[in-house]
Parts: structure tokens; sequence; C-alpha cells
């Protein structure tokens, strides 16, 4: 079942990336008490995700922040160290909450993920933002495919808030 406006999140143990090492994380912990805009790409230094869906939260991090958004967090279907490295190359970390669900678990639980094995991927998950407040999913975007960015945007988060 894919979650939807008005549910909680789903509860789990989650990879998070700081400067340091990957650290487990609760995600009640991750969501509780503030607004956050969440975004998931289907995998690090993949083509849209680099060129487009990361570099469009770093450039709005500021203004998601300005309208009361606590924190912007990527979940992105990769192992910790591929979600580092990707986040230094970036230039993420300290700006961005990096997740990485290398098996794509907690996508999973989303009910957003599509196989990509046929591109040499297996299960990624879907390219999506959210709006969540205090755990709670107030608003979704789904991309209606792996390599498109029309909707998931921080652009259409602002808009929301």
């Amino acid at each position: 079942m894919t979650i939807k406006v008005g549910d909680k999140m789903p509860s789990a143990t989650v990879k998070a990336i700081s400067a340091g090492d990957a650290e487990d994380v609760n995600t009640d912990d991750l969501f509780k008490g503030k607004k956050v805009a969440l975004f998931a790409v289907p995998g690090a230094y993949t083509p849209t995700c680099s060129a487009k869906h990361m570099p469009n939260y770093l450039e709005n991090a500021g203004a998601l922040k300005a309208k009361g958004v606590g924190s912007v967090v990527c979940l992105t279907v990769n192992d910790p160290a591929v979600t580092k490295a990707w986040a230094e190359d970036q230039s993420a970390l300290g700006k961005i909450t990096m997740i990485a669900d290398g098996s794509g678990i907690y996508a999973a639980m989303l009910g957003l993920t599509f196989d990509g094995s046929a591109a040499g991927l297996g299960t990624r998950a879907k390219r999506f933002s959210m709006l969540i407040d205090d755990g709670i999913v107030k608003s979704i975007n789904v991309e209606d495919a792996p390599s498109k960015f029309e909707v998931s945007g921080a652009d259409k988060i602002l808009a929301q808030l």
C-alpha cells in the first residue's frame, strides 16, 4: 500500500549520513515535532538526481527553512559509503540530511519503489517529495517516471507550504 496524505510516516531505523560515519536514526525522531521536506531519488550519481533534483533542493534549502521547514531530508537507495560520497560531491553535507536506504526497505515501507532491473538498478525508490509535519504526510508528489523531474522539486514543496 502506498503512503498517502494524512498518514503517519512509518517507523524504522535508517542510516543518516553526516560528516562522520553513518549513524542509526529512528525515523520517528527524524520527523517528530517539525516540518520536514523529504525528497527521494532513485540513486546517487544518476543523471537527473545529480544534475537536477539535488541541486534544486540545495538552491532552495534557505527558502524552505524561511517558510518553516525544520529540515530537508534526501532518501537514496544506495549504501552509506556511496550516499556519503555523493553528498560530498554535491556539497550537501550539513545542508541536507542524507538517508542511505541501501536495500530500499524504507522506500518499500512507503510503497514508493519501482523495479529498475532492466537498467541494472534493481529495486529503487521512485522520485518523489513529501511535506511532513510532526510525522504526518501533508503532501506527496510522485514522478510518473524515474527520469522525470516535474513535480518533486523544492519549488513544489514551497508552493505547498
